[in-house]
């Protein structure tokens, strides 16, 4: 997996997680804590601070290591603007693995979610190999529904209680995009 940093959209980069990024990572998530909350689980005070970032970051990095998830970082000069995740990694005959990004509230719009999307369609496929990546929204996340289906993920299906998001199990629809 490649982990240098590379162009993404207008002056966004793309990169994997570093264990430095704690600091970076706290004061994107308290820059975003209200933009957030309503598309996020429920998240402790520790959370938002350097130590809890830095506790997430090394989980993180140990699942990257482990082979199960890929973490990448929207940049903007020394800012993360964003967060990619693919999570889930599984082998053998399924070759598949979920995505979930965020975009800075200040970021929103200018096609960059699009863009890491599409970043990360390229490398399950060609770095990873995987077949086939699925995605989650909450019902009413109209803005990443578009993202996805434009990244050409189709819906198949909703999934009740799905996950505890923002201090309730929420429902959700599920999306699949098959890579070869």
């Amino acid at each position: 997996m490649t982990v240098k940093s590379e162009p993404l959209a207008g002056t966004v980069r793309i990169r994997v997680l570093r264990a430095s990024d704690a600091e970076l990572m706290c004061a994107a998530y308290l820059r975003n804590r209200e933009h957030l909350a309503p598309w996020e689980p429920l998240r402790a005070e520790e959370f938002f601070t350097v130590d809890g970032q830095m506790m997430s970051v090394q989980s993180k990095l140990a699942l990257f290591i482990a082979g199960s998830d890929v973490p990448w970082v929207l940049t903007d000069a020394d800012a993360i603007v964003g967060l990619m995740t693919l999570s889930g990694i599984v082998r053998g005959p399924f070759l598949s693995a979920h995505l979930g990004y965020w975009v800075d509230k200040d970021y929103n719009g200018r096609g960059i979610g699009s863009a890491a999307v599409a970043y990360a369609i390229a490398a399950a496929r060609e770095e990873l190999g995987l077949h086939r990546l699925q995605a989650a929204t909450l019902l009413h996340n109209a803005a990443s529904q578009k993202i996805l289906k434009r990244s050409g993920f189709t819906e198949i299906g909703v999934a009740p209680a799905y996950l505890n998001i923002a201090g309730g199990w929420q429902d959700h629809i599920l999306f699949q995009r098959i890579l070869y």
